[in-house]
């Protein structure tokens, strides 16, 4: 055969030809001719491929080029084409000397994969696992088991290739598990999934929980009931509710669904009702439920399609009956008939066995859905079956069935623990008392009552509840004795022997608390009142007293009875005992309730005696509580004292009760005092109520008033004095319903000057409210100068400087005089007066108002006549007898105020103020 002439060696190839004549075993030279020739065709890349590999055939370089480039060269090929069976002998040839390296194999593996050759692939995998060692089969298991799991590979291959990997690997039975359900083994399947649960310390390398593995194992025994057997499945389902409470009803109906598909029904019922009367959660008894009803109406719809089939079958039958005469065929005798054909004819005709079972299984159906509330409630009790709620909602499901009904409540009362109980368990015993009396059976709801009295509960108000309830039923059925001898034996103390008893065990029963329950007590004073003797009614009264039970309201009850039995000394004693046995807040109904009927019943005759029980009223009242009393007083002595007396209760209620209340007071005097002594009498209560010290806001009311007052009275310049000293409390910018009313009171009454004075002080004070914040960092920078000259005396005394030299040091640093500061601290923060305030210190003076008040002038120069404005003084009279102190005072003051008083400056406006002080520097 001749070869091609382009297989030759060509002109270029002569270098590395040469090269290779001298160095024939040198692999970088043979990688480099193959890298020039690498646009060259394959066969002549094969012959020098082949060269190469004759003189280094242990090159895995070489190998794996030459082996990567045949694959391409078929990549496109079928699998039937004869280049695939030379790519086969050429990796054959290869592994001869490349028998260690795992990527070779591999390589080859997924080739012969690739060609569906299985025996010849399945032996290769075979050879590499024996060729490579046990630390590189990692590479070689995966495409193994990827190629077992093809179709058309026997299963009998891939189990025993699979159980070979487990042996090299156990971790991964999850694989081999996930083989076997795609297998549709599902007996191996569940026998490997329930050795991996029985293993504690088997770890899922998917992740996967114990709870979920057993899921798994359940739905797989459920769903191929028939094909797996061996296998205990009640057991292993039963184990997995113990062991997991999550999806607990997933797992009954996983039970209950295998025994459905082996045809045991009846066995399935129970495993439904056994679940539905375990799980505590709603979701658990929902799943359940929801597969019974559905189990249930599936079989009767079954049951109803086969119905008509059956008909037909027995109508058949019928007519090729054999004749009556022919003998009797013993079936046992019969071999020809199956078990089952057998079974069919020898329980045919009996009830048990009858197909026509419909109804019955309707009823079934309709009956579980009557039982779903009572199935629910019961859930819901055995999570916690202390709940007293729920035991009433189970009994109203019984409604119209006093038997069970009776049952519920016998069943509730033994359950519930009244120490562990959600509610109130003595609920249980009333109603339950309640059903028999409803039923006309009042013995048993006695009976009742007297087992529920004997109970410890939690509570003493839990066990005086029932006493209460014991004896409304005995009224209802007008016993009253013996309501009234059973209350008598509820509040019985107990003898001296039960309580030693009871000591010496330690634990203390509420029934050893119940003669002190106030309830108890409360609900027994009412039998009394209404069905016993005055004598017994006063004891029962008296012993709660003694027990210190008694509350305001009983105290005042107690009185009133004694009262309507015209015992008036005994009730008032009743209330003496309780205005001492009570403090404020709770005695003041007290208070008022004595006052008032000692009041009514006496009137003027225990007048001394009334005044002494008010003054002992108001004394120990607080505040607060004190204006109704001092009402009260006041009222007693308009209607049966003196007028004098009671314009002095007014006048001390309202220095008594607090600054949020004195407004009210005093309008409330002020209309007594105008009533009784007419309304020049008012004027000394305004004046009073003004320098009461009440809150700001109640000043400028009260102020308006009186400015109203003395404008009715035709005194209008003490009504205008009224509004200047008002003026003060009231900022123009927010309090505008003021300074309108004394726009409108100058417009009726006042002049051009009243005009001009009513504008300077409006702005005045608008000046004043605007510099509040000036003021105050003013007074913390005289504190601290203060301070400064305190500590530096100090330092001087300590470094030995006289006490003249001390002096002299202190009048440098606080020139200002003694008396500007008095003055200054006497001034109200936030107002700054309209007027001159003088300086007693070197008759310096200083206005108090630090702004310019730009005034009109006829003409622009400074040397024109200004026009004067005096401040006008509110009159004396507004104020009474505070004004001739005030003169008084004014006379003490040293003659350098006098002095600086007739030059008359204390009148002169801001402006001209202003301009002396500037011709004067």
């Amino acid at each position: 055969m001749s070869i091609s002439q382009e297989l030759y060696p060509s002109q270029d190839d002569l270098l590395y030809e040469e090269e290779l004549l001298r160095n024939p075993f040198s692999l970088k030279v043979w990688s480099r001719y193959l890298i020039a020739r690498s646009e060259s065709p394959f066969k002549k890349r094969f012959i020098i491929y082949e060269r190469a590999l004759k003189a280094l055939p242990g090159s895995y370089k070489l190998w794996s080029a030459y082996l990567h480039e045949s694959l391409e060269l078929v990549r496109n090929l079928p699998i039937t084409h004869f280049q695939y069976e030379t790519l086969n002998n050429t990796f054959e040839r290869a592994l001869v000397t490349m028998h260690k390296m795992p990527k070779i194999w591999i390589l080859y593996l997924q080739t012969l994969t690739e060609q569906k050759l299985f025996t010849r692939t399945r032996r290769t995998f075979d050879r590499a696992l024996c060729a490579l060692p046990v630390t590189q089969h990692d590479g070689i298991w995966d495409p193994y088991l990827e190629f077992v799991s093809q179709k058309g590979i026997p299963i009998e291959t891939s189990l025993r290739l699979y159980r070979r990997y487990l042996k090299y690997d156990p971790t991964h039975i999850e694989k081999f598990i996930e083989f076997l359900i795609n297998s549709s083994l599902w007996q191996e399947a569940a026998e490997r999934l329930a050795s991996v649960l029985n293993d504690d310390q088997f770890y899922s390398i998917k992740g996967k929980t114990k709870h979920r593995l057993w899921l798994e194992l359940c739905d797989l025994l459920a769903k191929h009931a028939k094909e797996v057997s061996g296998l205990n499945v009640d057991a292993i389902i039963r184990g997995g509710i113990r062991k997991f409470t999550d999806e607990v009803g997933r797992l009954w109906t996983s039970l209950a669904d295998y025994y459905i598909r082996r045809n045991l029904h009846e066995k399935a019922r129970d495993i439904f009702e056994e679940g539905m009367t375990t799980v505590v959660t709603v979701r658990d008894f929902s799943v359940i439920f929801d597969s019974y009803v559905g189990f249930e109406d599936s079989m009767l719809i079954h049951k109803m399609e086969t119905a008509d089939l059956s008909d037909e079958e027995e109508e058949e039958e019928n007519g090729v009956e054999e004749d009556g005469n022919e003998e009797e065929v013993d079936l046992r005798l019969d071999v020809n008939l199956s078990v089952a054909e057998l079974e069919k004819e020898m329980l045919n005709g009996f009830w048990l066995h009858d197909d026509k079972d419909v109804d019955l299984r309707l009823a079934r159906l309709e009956h579980l859905m009557d039982r779903s509330p009572i199935l629910a409630n019961s859930v819901l009790l055995r999570q916690n079956p202390h709940n007293v709620e729920q035991w009433h909602q189970r009994v109203k499901l019984f409604e119209g069935n006093p038997t069970k009904q009776i049952l519920t409540y016998t069943e509730a009362v033994r359950t519930v623990d009244p120490m562990k109980a959600v509610g109130k368990p003595h609920k249980l015993w009333v109603a339950f008392a309640k059903l028999y009396e409803n039923h006309k059976d009042i013995g048993n709801a006695r009976v009742i009552f007297t087992k529920a009295v004997q109970v410890n509960y939690k509570t003493v108000d839990n066990l005086a509840s029932l006493w209460c309830e014991w004896a409304e039923m005995e009224l209802r059925h007008k016993n009253f004795k013996g309501a009234l001898e059973l209350m008598r034996l509820a509040t019985a103390e107990p003898s001296v022997e039960v309580k030693c008893r009871v000591a010496a065990d330690g634990n203390q029963p509420v029934q050893m608390k119940l003669h002190k329950s106030l309830r108890m007590w409360t609900f027994y004073v009412d039998l009394e009142e209404s069905l016993g003797k005055l004598e017994s009614t006063r004891a029962v009264y008296e012993r709660i007293m003694d027990l210190k039970i008694a509350t305001p309201q009983i105290i005042i009850n107690y009185a009133l009875f004694l009262e309507k039995h015209k015992y008036f000394e005994d009730a008032f004693k009743v209330y003496e005992k309780g205005t001492k046995i009570f403090k404020h807040p709770h005695v003041k109904d007290i208070w008022v309730t004595y006052l008032s009927k000692f009041v009514k019943i006496y009137g003027k005759k225990e007048l001394e005696r009334a005044r002494q029980l008010f003054e002992d009223a108001v004394q120990v009242a607080p505040a607060d509580a004190k204006k109704c009393l001092y009402l009260q007083f006041a009222n007693l002595e308009e209607d049966y004292g003196l007028a004098k007396r009671a314009m002095k209760i007014y006048d001390e209620a309202t220095k008594a009760v607090p600054n949020h209340e004195k407004l009210s007071m005093y309008e409330i005097y002020i209309a007594r005092a105008a009533e009784i002594f007419g309304i020049p009498k008012t004027r000394e209560i305004y004046e009073q109520a003004i320098k009461s010290g009440i809150p700001d806001k109640d000043v400028k009311t009260m102020c308006l008033k009186f400015a109203e007052l003395e404008k009715s009275l035709g005194e209008i310049d003490r009504a205008r004095g009224v509004y200047v000293f008002a003026s003060q409390f009231s900022d123009p910018r927010s309090d505008v319903d003021f300074w309108n009313k004394w726009h409108e009171f100058e417009v009726q009454h006042g002049n051009e000057d009243t005009f001009r004075e009513l504008f300077r002080i409006k702005r005045s004070v608008s000046a004043s409210y605007s510099q509040t914040h000036f003021i105050i960092p003013e007074y913390m920078m005289q504190k601290d100068q203060r301070l400064n000259i305190d500590e530096a005396k100090h330092k001087l005394k300590q470094a030995g400087v006289a006490e003249d030299e001390m002096a002299a040091l202190e009048r440098q640093l606080a020139p200002v005089a003694k008396d500007t500061t008095t003055k200054d601290s006497n001034r109200k923060v936030g107002f700054v007066s309209a007027g001159v305030e003088s300086q007693m210190d070197k008759e310096i003076k200083v206005p108090a108002i630090h702004e310019e008040i730009e005034l009109l002038e006829e003409s622009g120069s400074e040397d024109d006549e200004m026009v004067e404005i005096a401040l006008k003084e509110v009159p004396s009279a507004v104020f009474g007898e505070l004004a001739n102190k005030r003169k008084e005072a004014e006379k003490d003051e040293g003659g350098d105020v006098a002095a600086a008083t007739k030059d008359g400056d204390t009148h002169l406006g801001a402006l001209e103020r202003i301009k002396r002080l500037k011709r004067g520097g």
